[in-house]
Order: structure tokens, then sequence, then C-alpha cells
């Protein structure tokens, strides 16, 4: 391959001259190259090493369909993997790097697998890695190997620099595809009003007219419509967008590389923006991709698309070879011929199909082409270059009949017919339809409001493309006109893109996908293996997956399989395309939402102390919240023992502000109450506060809080942290739709109260101090709450608890959050007053045996958990019906247990559960729920659901941590491990 940049033509701009760096080695490229046609000015025949085969691959394409040329694109934190080098637009500073060789394109030391190929046909993993033999453990010892050995680019860790957005946006018109059917229906659609959006991958407008020779008919048409379009205020043209996905409702997503032509974006603008894109009406005029032909040592370098050629010919000022070969079986490829002949080239014209128009014969014998009729290319010769093709008269089926010979050339273009772009189609509508004299599927011209327009629905011209654009934009009449009758959709198109030898095999390795190295053969091999659907097709030899997704590789796997069964086409069918249809950076669609903007983090009226404070925080549903407060270099693990201790022998606070709380008040809000917890609620008097237990309505418990009666009716309930919103939409819908009947609101109150609980034996003195109010047990027995003022402030005061100490809660206006909190740090230091983290008072609750979300999982019934007394039997709630299945009342279900580990190490929560003997496989017998270390009772602790489990006290078990590969034993023992018969709490 001899490629080279012309001194004149094209359409760059050779004021803009410029370095880009490939490989280490620096080639010049002017504005408007891409990366590919810069590489190829540059003779630059090896781009890459093929995924499994390794052998040297060199650009095929020249726009979304390009299989080979996939590169890595800068350094450093703006890496990024298996960029297509024919869309990369070329800038200055750009640097890239191939993918796939080691130590070098040139000499890749993985070359030698392509002499084992035979062994590494479809399904070679499955069936020498996973079999009824090795199992899985051999394929896991083999997979890092086989990793390193094939694959694409690899991505960085290092945290992307650059920003991203989202936009939601909305339009009359969507047209996608600025060619010349797209321009013309824009056109038509903004001369009527309509709010248009022109959507085009490219950076210029044009499609296919930028692929003619600059100075033709074409440009002032192009020029003249250009300007007409920017100058309309209802049209919104997007250019470097590509539209990848096509969903229900008219909906579109978009993604637009605003600054990924720049070395570094602009600060503060983003790098590439997401669009959800609604539209009335959508014209798709997204074109056809040239099919490659299928012969013996079609991926050497230098085989190329005939319509690729003719682009970096026209557009980039570049000719890709100069003793060129150029192999067809329809019209269009002719075009192509005249513009290399134009350029200096010798052309010969391999054409399979016998009879040729003699207008296309007579115009070439005046150009100096030659003309072979009836013969194809049996094989390319060449390594890392081609330098021959071996060609031998064809039949009507793409066999060889005769002798072959050879002809020198260091270019073969080839055109096996077109395959119209219909992916977003596809993705909306399923399966095309099969057209015979185009050999190729083609979307409906109209299905619902999306109409197809141009090369996609098979327009022979480009006249007749800009008629139905035209049309489709909402014009009658008065359709532009443009001379290019030269240009050709594939006209007398013979449907043979594959060329053997008579008994129906080539002469070496014929590839029909390129990306993944799938061979003719593996089409073969798979239909002998009965994989006849396509679908089973597609993913076992996975041809057409990856960035190509079928643009260069379904139609020729298809037609082979075809062959195969004896069918046509339509009756093989055609995979379904699905999203995206070209390769989309995470960064696009995660947009802002990643890190702390995933979700909005909420933070307590407290939060501020606690960082000043020194506290280390963790995420509970959408809060931040104090998970220790390290003391001289504390880990996590002393930290939260000594906190709990010190609960456990003088006072501590936390922030408890988190909990929901929600307002429940209306004439039947006790009603409600008493249908949405097991517990009866109607009875509860003023001033005391009950816990309840919620279920979904198939009987699983939902949640659990405790509610208080402020006044006849009003009520305060409160439930966990990560329910919050859960609970008051589900009785929210509850309210709308099956209790209309009951007068009652619930009202989110989460963010007006700040909320402290002070739990220890010191707690009652303390609090007593600072309130004034009188706190003995007679006066504010356990479940009760009275009003008491701090420092002025308004507070209501219940006494309940959660770590199975003396303790309190205390509700104060979010507005004095602080100030109290404060009030009470100063007047606890003479009772050694210190906060806690979470992590202590998980590790309280569970000594005390307190369930939690570990244990309310969305698995476990009121019966697994021990709170069956809970449940009542005089009323009805919901869940009351279906928590009572046989499966769910089977005696055989894992219920709630304490384990006391034996030994130092603690358990992993997850850990499965067996019996102390017996085999180790399965799910087991249950699983560990909750683990911590208990400075009460100076041992390591779990809450655990085990099979059978209020059966088995005393038993010794194993726990087993798989992913870990450690076993422990443990007692099984009640999971009240502290004060079970509380008389702290009560005391």
């Amino acid at each position: 391959m001899t490629s080279r940049r012309l001194s004149d033509g094209g359409r760059i701009d050779r004021s803009q001259k410029f370095a880009v760096r490939f490989g280490g080695k620096q080639f010049t490229a002017f504005g408007g190259d891409t990366l590919a046609s810069a590489l190829l000015a540059g003779n630059k025949g090896i781009v890459a090493r093929s995924f499994k085969y390794h052998r040297p691959r060199g650009i095929m394409a020249a726009g979304a369909e390009e299989p080979n040329a996939l590169v890595h694109l800068r350094d450093g934190a703006r890496h990024e993997p298996n960029a297509q080098a024919t869309l990369v637009e070329a800038f200055a500073g750009l640097s890239s790097t191939p993918q796939n060789a080691w130590p070098s394109l040139e000499f890749d030391i993985g070359a030698p697998l392509g002499l084992m190929s035979r062994f590494f046909g479809a399904g070679f993993y499955y069936k020498t890695f996973i079999g009824p033999f090795q199992g899985t453990g051999f394929w896991m010892f083999c997979e890092r190997f086989i990793r390193k050995a094939a694959g694409m680019g690899f991505a960085k860790t290092i945290d992307d620099p650059d920003h991203y957005e989202k936009i939601n946006a909305f339009c009359d018109t969507l047209i996608i595809g600025a060619g010349p059917s797209g321009l013309a229906a824009a056109l038509a659609a903004g001369r009527r009003g309509d709010n248009v959006v022109l959507v085009d991958q490219d950076h210029v407008l044009g499609g296919s007219l930028l692929d003619e020779q600059a100075g033709s008919a074409s440009d002032a048409w192009l020029a003249q419509t250009v300007a007409e379009l920017r100058a309309m205020d209802n049209v919104r043209i997007l250019t470097r967008t590509t539209a990848f996905g096509a969903y229900d409702g008219d909906v579109f997503g978009l993604v637009e590389r605003l600054q990924d032509h720049m070395q570094v974006p602009e600060t503060g603008k983003p790098r590439q923006r997401y669009w959800l894109l609604r539209a009335g009406k959508t014209i798709l005029a997204t074109g056809a991709l040239e099919r490659p032909l299928v012969f013996a040592g079609n991926d050497v370098p230098g085989v190329m698309l005939a319509s690729a050629v003719r682009e970096y010919l026209n557009r980039y000022a570049v000719l890709c070879g100069q003793e060129i070969v150029l192999a067809t079986n329809n019209d269009s490829a002719y075009q192509t011929a005249f513009d290399l002949r134009d350029a200096g080239a010798t052309v010969t014209i391999c054409d399979m199909r016998a009879n040729i128009s003699p207008v296309l014969v007579q115009k070439s014998v005046r150009a100096g082409i030659t003309v072979l009729a009836g013969h194809g290319i049996l094989q390319a010769r060449g390594n890392k270059c081609v330098t021959g093709a071996q060609i031998v008269p064809v039949d009507t089926a793409g066999h060889a009949t005769g002798s072959t010979r050879m002809i020198k050339c260091d270019l073969i273009a080839v055109s096996g017919g077109w395959a119209p772009v219909l992916h977003l189609w596809s993705q909306r509508f399923g399966k095309p339809d099969y057209h015979k004299n185009l050999d190729a599927f083609l979307p409906q011209a109209q299905r619902e409001t999306i109409t197809c327009v141009g090369s996609l629905v098979g327009a022979a011209n480009c006249q007749e493309a800009l008629e139905q654009g035209h049309v489709a934009g909402g014009q009658t009449g008065n359709a532009p006109e443009m001379a290019l009758s030269e240009t050709f959709w594939g006209n007398d198109l013979s449907p043979v893109t594959i060329i053997t030898k008579p008994d129906g095999t080539t002469p070496g390795k014929a590839f029909v996908d390129f990306q993944h190295d799938v061979k003719l053969a593996d089409i073969d091999q798979a239909h002998l293996e009965g994989y006849v659907s396509v679908e089973h097709l597609k993913r076992y030899t996975t041809s057409g997956m990856a960035t190509d997704q079928g643009k260069t590789s379904n139609l020729n796997a298809l037609s082979r399989m075809a062959a195969l069964r004896k069918m046509d086409i339509p009756a093989v069918g055609t995979t379904r395309f699905r999203p995206p249809f070209t390769p989309v950076t995470i960064g696009a669609i995660v947009g802002h939402e990643h890190g702390l903007h995933f979700h909005p983090t909420r933070l307590s009226v407290i939060h501020d102390w606690h960082r000043e404070n020194g506290a280390e925080f963790t995420e509970a549903g959408a809060w931040l919240r104090p998970w220790y407060y390290p003391e001289n270099g504390e880990d996590l693990r002393r930290a939260y023992i000594r906190e709990a201790a010190h609960v456990r022998e003088h006072v501590g606070i936390v922030d408890v502000s988190t909990l929901g709380k929600i307002a429940v008040q209306g004439p039947d809000a006790a009603e409600f109450l008493n249908r949405v917890y097991t517990n009866g609620f109607k009875t509860l008097a003023l001033g005391r506060l009950r816990y309840g237990v919620m279920l979904r309505e198939d009987g699983f418990v939902l949640d659990d809080g405790a509610t208080a009666r402020l006044g006849e009716n009003d009520y305060f309930m409160s439930t966990t942290t990560a329910n919050a919103a859960k609970i008051l939409a589900k009785a929210e819908l509850l309210l709308d739709t099956a209790w209309r009947d009951l007068k009652v609101h619930v009202t989110t109150i989460t963010d007006q109260w700040a909320a402290f609980a002070i739990a220890g034996p010191k707690s009652r003195q303390l609090l007593a101090d600072v309130t004034g109010a009188d706190l003995s047990r007679d006066a504010l027995p356990n479940n009760h709450f009275t009003n008491v003022v701090v420092n002025g402030v308004n507070c209501r005061l219940h006494r309940m608890s959660y770590s199975g100490e003396l303790a309190y809660e205390i509700y104060v206006p979010a507005k004095s959050g602080r100030m109290v909190w404060e009030s009470l740090m100063a007047a606890g230091k003479v009772h050694s007053l210190k906060p806690y983290g979470t992590e202590a008072m998980g590790a309280l609750r569970i000594e005390k045996g307190h369930v939690a979300g570990a244990e309310i999982e969305g698995r476990t019934t009121m019966q697994d958990l021990g709170l069956e007394g809970l449940a009542s039997g005089k009323k009805p709630f919901l869940g009351a019906v279906l928590r009572k299945r046989p499966h769910l009342e089977n005696p055989d279900r894992p219920t709630l247990v304490g384990l006391e580990i034996i030994g130092d190490q603690g358990a992993k929560a997850g850990s499965l559960l067996f019996a102390q003997t017996g085999p180790t496989e399965g799910h087991g017998e249950g699983w560990v729920s909750s683990t911590t270390y208990s400075p009460a009772l100076k041992k390591n602790i779990a809450l655990a659901l085990l099979s059978r489990g209020r059966t088995r006290l005393g038993e010794t078990i194993r726990v087993v941590d798989f992913v870990g590969n450690s076993t422990l034993q443990a007692k099984v023992v009640s999971h009240h491990f502290f004060d079970p018969e509380g008389l702290r709490q009560n005391g």
C-alpha cells in the first residue's frame, strides 16, 4: 500500500497544518482531517492487530463502520480506549497509540496465534475450558491469561477530569442525518415553520455530498442550503452528534461531542452533552454503508471499501494506492474507479457480473480502466500490506470456474452492495423487510411518526433522495434539483459477496467479522453444530458484536447461513439492533450524577459540628451520618468499641435526625395506623408512644419504628432512615387508592425536627439537670414522652431505647438543633457525655438483639424475626392474609438467632451457615445478617437467620465466608445477648 497526500484538491483546510502522533511517530494533518486520513496520508498501513489472531490490520472504512482502526486517544486521566480513528477529528497535539499489540504493531509476539487458528474456531473457549471434566475452576485459572492475549483497549482507573451535562429537549421534527435527503427534509420543514432539530455525527454537513470531487455540481447547492438552514431561528443544527438510541414515545438519545476535537476542553464547559430528545415526528436519513466482499486474505492492510477510498480521495485528498484492483458486484463502485483514474492511479475492475452496462464499460475504456467481467478476487496476497490480487472467473454463486491469475497491486477496493443504516429504526420497530433486487434489508418508509428517506430506503440516486426528503419535510412540488445522476445506489446488483473455490472453501482465512476475527469457516462450523438461528449464530460466533454492531458483518454472515441452510435470506432473518448505534462514553450517560452528585446528599443540622469534632462519615440512605469519632489515630474498630463501652458505662449522644418523621393527622388517623401496623394503635393513649411493625402486602416485613400520640387526632410516626421516603409514598398511595374513605393527611416532617438519642446509665440525671423536669421512673416510664425546655427551646422528650440502655430521644425544632446539641454537650461534661456514631449504635443494638435493615431486608417475616407477638389477631392489617401462606409458616425457615463466634476472628456479614458436619455446598442453612465485637460481652457476636434456629440454641455450627475463604465456629444462642430482661431500659 502506497497511500499519499495529493498536492491539491480535497476539502481540507491546508492553511491549518499541524502534527498528530500515533504510536510515538509524527504525522502531518490539516484542518478537516480525521486521524485515519492523516495516517493514510502518511502511508501508515498497519494501525492495529486483530482481536484473536493478532493479524495486522489496516484502515478499511471512513466512518462509523470501521472495524479495525480502534486506537487509544490521549494520555493520563483523559485517556480514551477503543476510539475509531475514522471518527476522530485531527487537532494539533492529538496523541494516539495502537491497541492489542506488543511490543509493537510491526512485530507482535501474539501473531503466531494465527497459525493455530484452526483450533480457535467458534465456541473454542466453551469447549476447551468449560466442560464436564474441567469444571469452572480451570476456566478461572486460564481466563486471566486469555484476556491478556486477546482484547481491545484498556481503561484507566484515574478520575476523569472533564465534566459532562444532560439536557432534555423537544421539537416538532427531528432529522437524523445531514446528507442530501436529510438536508432537503430540514429545509422543507424549516420553511414550513416547524421547530426542527437536525443531527449529524460529522462536524460538517453534507453526508455523501462531501465524497464528491471539490467543485462539483453539488457544492453550490450544499453551501446555499446550509447557509439558509443556519439563518433559520426555528432550526437547531447539532453537528458532532450521534443519535445512538431510539425508544418508545418518540424519545431519542443523542450524544453531542462538544470538545472532543480539542486537546483539553475549555474550562467550565462540558466535554460532551447527552440529549434526551422528544420529537413530534422523526425523519431518518441515516444513509447506507458499503458491504465488504468475503475472500481469502480480505483483511490484509490495503483491502478497503470502495466508498472509503473515494471519500479519502475527494474529501481528504489522500490517494490510498497507485495500482488498484477494484472488485464489485454493482454499478456504484465505478464512480470510485473514475475518480481514482482522474487522480492518476492505475485501475483494474473485477466485476463479478457477466453482463455490465455498456455505458459503464465504454466510459471505463475511455478512462483507461481495464474491466474484467465475470471475475472476482479469490485471494488477496501480502502480509503486512497488499502486494497483489489473485483473480478468477466466477459463476453466479461466487464459485471459481477457471484458472486464477495474479494482478500486482498495492490497494484492493471492494464493493459488495449496500446495507442501509437501519439501526435506529430496528431499535424501535424490530426486524425490517428484505428487498431482493438490492440484496438488503430496508425499513418501512413510513411507520407511525417515523419516516425513512434517501439511501436508507434504497433511493437510486441523489435526485430521488432529495425528492424524498423534500416530501418528508412537509413540502410538495418545487423539490431541489441536483445533477448527480452518476451516483448510483448499487444498481444492477448481483447478490454475491462471497468468493470461494468450486468446493465452497477459500484458499486462506476469509473474514466475515473483522473486529472479532470471525471467519467464513466459523459460520460454517456454527451451522454444522446446529446454531441455525441468527440470534444463536451471532452469540456463538460473536459476529456483529462490539463497535461493529453488524455494520460490515451482518449481511455477509446471514448470506452464508442462508446458503448453508439452502434457504433465502428473508427466511433466515436478521438480528434486532439495540442501542447504542456507536459506542457512548460512560461520562456522557452519567453526566453530573456521580460521586456525591449521584443522588442528593442530605446533611443533618448538626453535620458541621460533627465535622468540626473529627467525625468520620458514612452514607445511610440519602444521608451522610457520623460513623465514628476517632481519638488519637484510632481506626474504626477501636473507635466504635470504645464508644459503645462508654455508653454502657456512662452516657453517650448520637444524632438520629435522619430518622423518617411523618405527621399523621385527621379524624381517622388511629384507624389508618391500625391498618398499616400489625399491632394495635387505636388504644394508644395521649402522651404514649408505641413500637410498631409494618408489612408489605405479600406478608414480608417492610419497616419498623415508633409512633407517638401528640393529640386527639395527631400522631408522630418515625421510620428507619433508609425507608422514610418509601413509607411516605406507600401511605399516600393507600390513602389515594385503597382507603379513600379515611379522613387522614400524612405529611413529611423529617426536616422540621432534629433528633438526638441520649443513652446510658447517666442519661436520666443529665437530662434532668438540663431540663429541670422530673424524669423519674414513675414520672416518665418507658414508652412515654413529655415536653421539656432546653436552653429556652421547647423540645419533646421520648423515653425509648434502641441500645437496651436507659435512653431517651429528644426532638428539637431543626433551626435550634445545633444550639440544643451544644447545650447538652456542655451540660454533659460532668457526666462524661461523649458522642458516638452509627457503628457503635449498631454494636449496641446487636448486643440487645434489635433488628434493623440488615434483618428487615425484604425476605423476612415477623415469625422469622421473633416479632410474631406484635401481630394482632383481632384486627385486619396490611399483609395479614398473605403472611399466613404455608411457605412462610414452614418450621424449617431461617429464624433470628444470636451467634457467639469461637476464637478471636469476627464473622463477615453475608457468610453462610452450615451444620458442624456435612458438605459446605449450596446456600447452607442460613446466613449472618449483622456482626460486631461486643465490648459488654468481650467477644465477637452476630445476628443470623438459621433454619429452625430457635430449636438449635446451644448447637455449634460453621460460619463459611466463601469470598474470604474462611470458616469459623460459632455457638447458637438467643439473639438477646445483653440484659434480656430489660432491667436497664426499664429502670
